[in-house]
């Protein structure tokens, strides 16, 4: 099938704007909260008005490398609860999963997470905490429509897998934050003590008729 210019335009601006996400990920990698829209554009070797045409602002630029780990972060939840295996250990393999994750990208997770002690001048308006909650928000959301395919959580129906989903999902980032700062424990041992933690309501719950199971 032969395809119309429009469409090879739309096409080579999405290899683009991977291309520039790619750039700007090697740039959070070796900065972390203190990467710059001027050291990215530099990294693409492209002008930052260039930049800014694909993003809009630091903002822009943030929501979409967001998104890319969210996503990815989210798909490998869902593997973790899925995995065929009881169902403590899928608990305990959901929790590690997230661990895992701001474990092996500290640098990411910090530019999404925390603000830069010193950030550019021209990047002193850029408020971390306000681009931030929606994506714990998103994560607790994608976490109770999980549960509540998975278990029958009660009278309550959705609004009580909302409420894990979310109350989970400020549990392993509260944990996660402070271990990844301070690394009182190892992370298995986190892990068992969060699961320890959620386990008893988790523990007798049924699962939900004609549902993949938890």
């Amino acid at each position: 099938m032969e395809t119309t210019p429009q469409q090879e335009q739309r096409r080579a601006a999405e290899q683009r704007r991977r291309d520039l996400l790619e750039a700007a990920e090697r740039v959070v990698l070796r900065d972390g909260p203190g990467a710059s829209m001027n050291a990215i554009a530099a990294e693409a070797g492209i002008t930052k008005p260039i930049l800014y045409r694909h993003f809009g602002d630091k903002g822009g630029l943030y929501r979409a490398l967001a998104k890319r780990h969210t996503d990815a972060l989210l798909a490998a939840l869902r593997a973790a609860l899925d995995a065929p295996a009881e169902r403590r250990r899928r608990v305990e393999a959901t929790l590690d999963t997230y661990l895992a994750a701001i474990e092996a990208n500290p640098q990411v997770y910090r530019f999404l997470m925390h603000p830069a002690e010193d950030p550019p001048p021209l990047d002193r308006n850029f408020d971390v905490g306000r681009h931030s909650a929606p994506l714990l928000r998103r994560l607790g959301e994608e976490l109770g429509k999980v549960i509540e395919e998975r278990v029958e959580s009660g009278g309550a129906g959705v609004g009580r897998a909302r409420i894990w989903g979310h109350g989970i999902v400020g549990m392993m980032h509260g944990a996660g934050d402070w271990w990844l700062g301070e690394r009182p424990c190892s992370r298995a041992e986190l892990v068992t003590a969060m699961a320890d933690l959620l386990w008893g309501r988790l523990s007798t719950v049924e699962d939900r008729a004609e549902g993949p199971g938890f």
